[in-house]
This record gives structure tokens, C-alpha cells and sequence, in this order.
């Protein structure tokens, strides 16, 4: 498919080349670096509103459109903002709010990244796409795939299945597999890769995928173009941190464009303690995230109260990852009990007017906290990045129903078995 929208580079050695399709890294490279989308056009033209996520279109490593998708949207807060006496409080909000414009059916910014990616797609890919989540981007990618008619394989964990409902059947072209109760996200991450090895399949890519960050970067292109200019602090929860290092991505892309500022925004990301490994390591000063003994990282997956932020081997080591975009741009790891973030869920939900996501809850109680703690000016200009809400309400609204698994594995599973089951499951 030949492509002249935009080129990639890896970051670690600054050599381009061709998108061949779905490349995920930089060929013969030493050390492992994520690869970037450089794009033709310097300058973005955003469309409409109606256009949904495809209105930012000019920075999305697309090759066509798919129906039904929308884009986050940013407003000044009031509610909220006065609560905390702050005085430039904007929040980007992805998830179900109708009255604000936004109906995302799966109510989570993982839309931004499934809208993205598989548009990303070739429409005569023969092979089925594998997606490794812990719940809201396994809902996002089935929705998606399902209402567009491409074939996709999720591997999720067992204990996670709750997080799988939608407001329609998802179609047979979306299969199911899980990891056995008692594994987490790292299990359902093994699972894919094995299937990612036979040729009937192949990876998403994660954080590699430069159509995932750049559909997730959608939502700093909506805060910027909105206000005008680029914010001075930039919140949200984090588990992979793929979020952030797409924020900062678009950040250097807004700064290029030369209407917005050239300012860094610190990227202000929070997890919900005691599963920290994100904040640990930023605090070590280690580029590798700490070692973790199994157990206890289980264990304290089991503690949080959101179970979306539970990643054991973020891309923070990476050349391009989370570190270098710490490092470059500045910024903290912030910490959120899972009481504080019940009651910053239950004040947002209070002063603005809608339910949010444990995880977005997460980033709004780190907030509250850095103003308590005046680490943060009172008239700073701050994004808030709402990743998820409405749900509670889209719930009540809606007939659910549940994807079931197709087939279950142990956690470590036997690789031949798993090749086996997985020959002809399409």
C-alpha cells in the first residue's frame, strides 16, 4: 500500500523509512526503540465534530475510515476547577456523555487506539489480529472489529471478564481466550505472544504501533486545538503509560506546528497504589523497571480498584518509551490510594456532572493532592485526561450483553497446545 501521508523514524537512531504496513521496529537496530510517524503535514487542520476520532486525521497513520467512532472532547471545568480553586482547569474527556457530544460505546479513550489501529489495517489482511488487555481495550477492539468485520483474537485474563460487555452481540469474527483465573494482564500478554508466533496470526504491537499512541494522541490534539495553546501540566493514570508518551509525542508535533506554544507539558501520570512499578522505578532513577517477584505483584494487582493500570512490563525502558518522554518533557509519578480515588470519583461525579473510570479517578485524586500540596500554581493552565466515564450511566441505559471465551489455558500453558487450539479457531 503505498503511502505518502507520512514516513517513520526510529527514535533511537533517527533513520526513516517506509511504513510497509504494519511495521512495529526499526529493522536492524541494536537496541530496542520505538519507531515514530512523521508526518508530511506540519501544520494539523482539524475537521469536524462529526467526523469523530478521523477529524484529526492529518496525524493518524490511517489508510481509510471506520464507522461509528468518536473523538475526545475538552471543555474549562467550573465545577470541579472551583472546588479545587483552580482557575484554568481543562479536562478531556473520552467515554459517554451525550450531552456533551460524545457517545463512546465502550465509554473508555481505548476507542481512540482501536479506531486508529485498525484503520490502520489492510482491508485484505488475511491474517487475524491479536490483541493481549486487561479490559477496556479488549472492549474497545472488539466493538470496533466486530461492527467492521475484522477478524481479531483477544487474550484477556479470566478475572477480567466482567469488563467485557457491550450494548450489541459481538459478531464470530471476534474470538475470545483467557488465562486462568488467579493470572493477570502478564498472563494474557504470554498467551498472545505465543499466538503471534504462528503464521495465522499476527501482534497488535502495543506501545510499538505507532497508530495505537497516535490514536491516543488524539486527546492532547483535542485539549491544544481547543484552549489554543499548549497546557503547562498534563494529568492522567497510567499502567502501560502509553498514553503519556503519546501526549508528549503530539506535544513535539504541536510545537513544530508553531501556533500553540513551545512549551513541554510535565507530565503529571499517577498510579494506584500499592501496585507501583511505573513510580518505583522513575523514583530508583532506573531506565529498567524494578524487579518483581510474581506473587506479589498478583498480589497487589488484586488490592487496586483499577485493574486497567495493573501492567508489569510497561514500554518505560524503551528508547522513545516513558522514561526518555519523562526525561525530556519533566514531570512526576503520583500515587492514589483506592480511597482517595472513591472520593475524587465521587466529587467529580458530584461537580461535573457524570461518573468516571477507577483509573481516570486515579489521575483526578493525584490532582487534588498536588493542589493540597501547592505543588501546582493555582492559575496554571492543567489538562486533565478523563480516560474513561460515563459508564454507570451507559449501563443503566442499555441491555448488556457479555463476550464469552472460546477457550481457556492455564497460566503457564504448554506451547504445542496452544499452537494446537489455536489452528483452526477461525
Amino acid at each position: 500500500m503505498e503511502n505518502k501521508k507520512y514516513i517513520l523514524e526510529s527514535i533511537a537512531t533517527g533513520k526513516r523509512f517506509e511504513d510497509k504496513g504494519w511495521t512495529l521496529d526499526a529493522e536492524n537496530e541494536e537496541k530496542p526503540s520505538l519507531i515514530r510517524a512523521i508526518y508530511n503535514k506540519k501544520q494539523i487542520e482539524v475537521g469536524d465534530l462529526s467526523e469523530g476520532l478521523y477529524r484529526f486525521e492529518d496525524w493518524l497513520p490511517i489508510h481509510r475510515r471506520l464507522e461509528g467512532s468518536f473523538a475526545p472532547i475538552t471543555y474549562k471545568s467550573e465545577g470541579f476547577a472551583k472546588e479545587l480553586g483552580l482557575s484554568n482547569l481543562y479536562i478531556t474527556f473520552s467515554g459517554y456523555w451525550p450531552e456533551r457530544g460524545i457517545k463512546m460505546k465502550t465509554c473508555s479513550f481505548k476507542e481512540t487506539e482501536s479506531y486508529s489501529v485498525s484503520a490502520r489495517l489492510d482491508p485484505n489482511e488475511k491474517k487475524v489480529l491479536v490483541v493481549a488487555s486487561a479490559g477496556n481495550t479488549a472492549r474497545a477492539f472488539a466493538k470496533v472489529c466486530s461492527d467492521n468485520n475484522i477478524p481479531l483474537l483477544l487474550c484477556v485474563p479470566k478475572d477480567n471478564l466482567n469488563a467485557l460487555w457491550f450494548d450489541a452481540p459481538i459478531n464470530d469474527n471476534v474470538k475470545l481466550i483467557v488465562s486462568e483465573s488467579g493470572g493477570d494482564y502478564f498472563d494474557a500478554i504470554h498467551l498472545s505472544n505465543l499466538a503471534s508466533e504462528m503464521e495465522e496470526y499476527f501482534p497488535e504491537g502495543g506501545a510499538k504501533n505507532v497508530a495505537r499512541r497516535d490514536g491516543m494522541a488524539t486527546t492532547t490534539l483535542s485539549a491544544v486545538t481547543h484552549i489554543g495553546k499548549i497546557p503547562e501540566y498534563y494529568f492522567q493514570a497510567v499502567g502501560s503509560g502509553t498514553g503519556a508518551i503519546a501526549a508528549w509525542e503530539a506535544n513535539l508535533r504541536l510545537i513544530e506546528d508553531g501556533r500553540f506554544g513551545s512549551n513541554k507539558m510535565k507530565l503529571m501520570i499517577s498510579q494506584n497504589s500499592p501496585f507501583t512499578p511505573i513510580h518505583d522505578a522513575w523514583y530508583a532513577d532506573s531506565r529498567a523497571i524494578l524487579p518483581m517477584d510474581d506473587n506479589t505483584a498478583r498480589k497487589e494487582v488484586e488490592e487496586i480498584t483499577a485493574k486497567v493500570l495493573s501492567n508489569r512490563k510497561p514500554p518505560y525502558p524503551v528508547i522513545g518509551g516513558l522514561y526518555d518522554a519523562m526525561k525530556d518533557a519533566g514531570g512526576e509519578v503520583l500515587l492514589a490510594t483506592n480511597e482517595e480515588l472513591e472520593a475524587a470519583g465521587d466529587l467529580f461525579e458530584k461537580t461535573e456532572g457524570n461518573d468516571i473510570h477507577p483509573a481516570s479517578a486515579v489521575a483526578a485524586a493525584t490532582l487534588i493532592n498536588a493542589v493540597k500540596n501547592n505543588t501546582i500554581d493555582k492559575d496554571a493552565l492543567i489538562m486533565l485526561n478523563i480516560t474513561g466515564g460515563g459508564e454507570k450511566r451507559f449501563k443503566s441505559e442499555h441491555k448488556l450483553y457479555y463476550l464469552k471465551p472460546v477457550l481457556e489455558f492455564p497460566m503457564n500453558p504448554d506451547k504445542e497446545e496452544v499452537f494446537k487450539k489455536l489452528k483452526n479457531l477461525f
